[in-house]
């Protein structure tokens, strides 16, 4: 999540991004394809990728190594749906036939957030701003 965009309310999309295992080869992929540009996301040993728009501007999205907290998610691009109570939000997932197949976890001092597997079988992050 981009520090520069307001706090998300409750129900709206946050943020979005892709996880696969070499993130670098989609970098380029989209930038070529609908013109993004990147910018590079220190991960600690290695990058992620921001995407901005064409001509520069907030970042938008995310490319991202399948390593570490994203070691294991699905190669598809992750829909991160803000919620105003994590618990209270896995708790209902788990009522309601859903799974969490990651998570939760902290998210650089922005918040709390976790991937969840709806009855379906799609995947999406619940996330929890802090504050």
């Amino acid at each position: 999540m981009s520090e520069q965009h307001p706090k998300p309310r409750p129900g709206t999309i946050g943020w979005c991004d892709l996880s696969v295992p070499d993130a670098a080869p989609l970098r380029d992929f989209y930038r070529a394809v609908v013109g993004w540009e990147t910018s590079e996301v220190d991960m600690g040993g290695y990058s992620d990728y921001g995407v901005h728009p064409p001509g520069g501007g907030d970042m938008l999205a995310g490319i991202c190594h399948a390593r570490g907290a994203n070691a294991g998610l699905p190669p598809a691009w992750l829909v991160y749906i803000t919620v105003a109570d994590l618990d209270a939000a896995i708790a209902a997932c788990l009522a309601h036939g859903g799974e969490v197949i990651s998570g939760p976890r902290e998210m650089a001092g922005q918040g709390r957030y976790c991937v969840i597997r709806d009855p379906a079988g799609a995947a999406a992050a619940l996330y929890q701003p802090l504050g």
